[in-house]
């Protein structure tokens, strides 16, 4: 029906004849002239039609923005002063011979070009929201990054294979969506987390390099950078050490980004440990632009009389730690009571603080409700340690270390941005030698930090056993700007290992072959060394948008409330299906 896409045709085509469709974006009667605004997704190029053309301007009068065109017209050189240098079609416009209303439209709920449209209504117009050039542009990003991915690994031997969307529940560490079997009745599948335990079995297989842009499904809260379902790319490979999927993963991500953004990402990656991420920035995907850093007074503090600070600096399970703002001071008290409530979302139950006056002055240049209980030397030890100067403010955190490293690693990003303290560009980061596994309070038993096939960097089965804290994983986690972008590990391999971390997990003999007797098997027919990595391809086309949430960059995204506004899911089914698959619906528990 059409010759070319609007917004490529550019000033190379100047008189020649070209037939266009595409969606009315604006129509305008300027003096009996009337110029239409056609768009597709590669943009927009002016219409112009003339009254001389009277059947052709009697169907322009009566279009409206949204009604769907099929124009034939001549590109002509646009009038001197009238050229829009922000379009590629900005030199031209198309002299319109013949025009066709293809579809008429009713009154669009928002006008595309309106930025401030609630999310509610974007989403029940959904079909209408994905028609704005951002969205566009967003949806063509996707698909050249899943495009150059897909190129990247097939240039470096990997297959292409899927795995199941049925198989069953295993405990990845949330909850499963679950589906009723009608024909094993009182049985249920469950719609994959992960395809990890899968694509093991594909190492095992001989496979030796697969990847899949796969679906994924977890029941979980969701938040901006969250999604009941979601699309990674997952791969595995076999015979490999952890620096060569780094450096496999690497390069692909250098290539992506250069060919998208033109950006040139280091190479290689720097690489911190964990427990350094945890300590200094508080988080183990910390944001590498933002300068701030938390500093460790645990050993300057612990004698001191203020028990505040003492206590938990004197308890190995806490920590007390500060982080140091230059030029901090002008903040003022109802900006730090903004900052105390914000810490206290991650369980902080105060911030303190000390404003820097004048350093040179001792405890007098100080300005805090915590000075008076500290004394010189203490005070001395603080601003040598954190390296403080006139016109600083500190902000300090004590108490259970997690709830430190938390709040004030949320505190630090917060800060960064408030601030003006975030540097442009892409910082990509590799994060290593996480805990095998962290203790559950509540359960009161070990659980896996990543998952429970991730290999232990010590193969002593005696040392894991009796040490379980003190392990060490072979995982990996890229990532970028304060984001994680992928994760992964060198897997477990042999049977007895297997075996060994499922127990330490609570995971008895009979329980493991119940869930995972499949996996325990096939790691006894001879397993090849593996391991691989999965990275969010929501998450990285978002951040290479620059967009806030997920939904920007989802075609048919889920709200917070995991609902679909556009079809109305989820939705009630019939009595007849349930009673098919031998479910019997209960009401739903009102809250007291």
């Amino acid at each position: 029906m059409r010759s070319h896409y609007c917004g490529v045709v550019d000033a190379a085509f100047i008189d020649q004849e070209v037939t266009l469709c595409g969606w009315v974006h604006k129509r305008r009667d300027h003096g009996g002239v009337i110029f239409i605004d056609l768009r597709d997704r590669e943009g927009l190029i002016q219409v112009v039609v003339d009254p001389d053309t009277a059947e052709i301007f009697t169907i322009a009068e009566q279009v409206r923005n949204e009604y769907v065109l099929k124009i034939t017209g001549r590109v002509r050189r646009r009038p001197e002063g009238t050229i829009n240098p922000e379009l590629r079609t900005g030199e031209i416009e198309v002299l319109a011979k013949d025009l066709v209303v293809l579809n008429a439209a009713q009154t669009p709920p928002f006008q595309l070009d309106d930025d401030d449209v609630q999310e509610e209504t974007r989403m029940r117009y959904r079909y209408i929201d994905l028609r704005r050039p951002s969205m566009q542009a967003h949806m063509q990003l996707r698909s050249s990054v899943t495009q150059k991915l897909r190129n990247s690994l097939d240039d470096q031997a990997f297959l292409d294979v899927e795995t199941p969307i049925l198989t069953r529940a295993t405990p990845e560490g949330a909850r499963d969506y679950l589906v009723p079997s009608r024909t094993h009745q009182g049985s249920y599948f469950a719609l994959p987390q992960s395809p990890q335990l899968f694509k093991q079995i594909l190492m095992m297989s001989g496979i030796d390099r697969y990847y899949q842009f796969a679906r994924c499904f977890r029941d979980e809260d969701l938040r901006a950078d969250r999604q009941p379902e979601f699309t990674q790319l997952d791969m595995e490979m076999s015979f490999v050490e952890e620096k060569d999927i780094m450096q496999t993963t690497e390069r692909m991500m250098r290539e992506l980004f250069d060919s998208q953004l033109g950006v040139q990402l280091p190479d290689p990656f720097p690489t911190m440990t964990y427990a350094e991420a945890i300590a200094v920035y508080g988080s183990d995907k910390p944001d590498l632009r933002i300068d701030l850093k938390l500093v460790e007074l645990s050993e300057e503090l612990a004698n001191v009389e203020f028990k505040v600070f003492s206590g938990p600096a004197s308890d190995p399970a806490s920590r007390v730690a500060a982080i140091n703002v230059p030029g901090g001071n002008t903040l003022t008290r109802k900006e730090i009571d903004v900052y105390t409530e914000f810490v206290g979302r991650y369980g902080a139950k105060g911030l303190a603080y000390i404003k820097c006056n004048d350093v040179s002055a001792g405890k007098e240049g100080l300005q805090s409700p915590i000075v008076k209980n500290l004394d010189d030397d203490a005070i001395a030890a603080i601003l040598a340690k954190t390296g403080a100067q006139s016109g600083d403010l500190i902000f300090f955190g004590a108490g259970k270390a997690s709830v430190v490293s938390d709040s004030l690693g949320a505190l630090r990003v917060k800060l960064g941005h408030d601030l003006g303290r975030v540097e442009e560009g892409w910082r990509p980061l590799w994060v290593i030698d996480f805990p095998m596994f962290e203790w559950d309070e509540g359960t009161k038993r070990w659980s896996a930090l990543h998952h429970p096939f991730t290999a232990p960097s010590s193969t002593d089965l005696d040392h894991l056993r009796n040490n379980p804290g003190e392990a060490l994983s072979r995982a990996y986690d890229m990532v970028l700007n304060g984001t994680e972008l992928g994760g992964g590990s060198i897997r477990i391999h042999d049977a007895a290992m297997q075996q060994q971390v499922l127990e330490l997990l609570g995971i008895g003999e009979e329980e493991a072959e119940d869930k995972f007797g499949f996996l325990l098997n096939a790691l006894r027919y001879g397993a090849p060394p593996h391991g691989g990595i999965a990275f969010g391809i929501d998450r990285l086309v978002m951040l290479m948008a620059g967009a806030s949430t997920l939904r920007d960059v989802m075609a048919f995204p889920k709200t917070q409330s995991a609902s679909c506004l556009l079809t109305d899911a989820p939705g009630s089914v019939s009595d007849r299906q349930l009673k098919e698959l031998g479910v019997k619906p209960r009401k739903p528990v009102q809250p007291a």
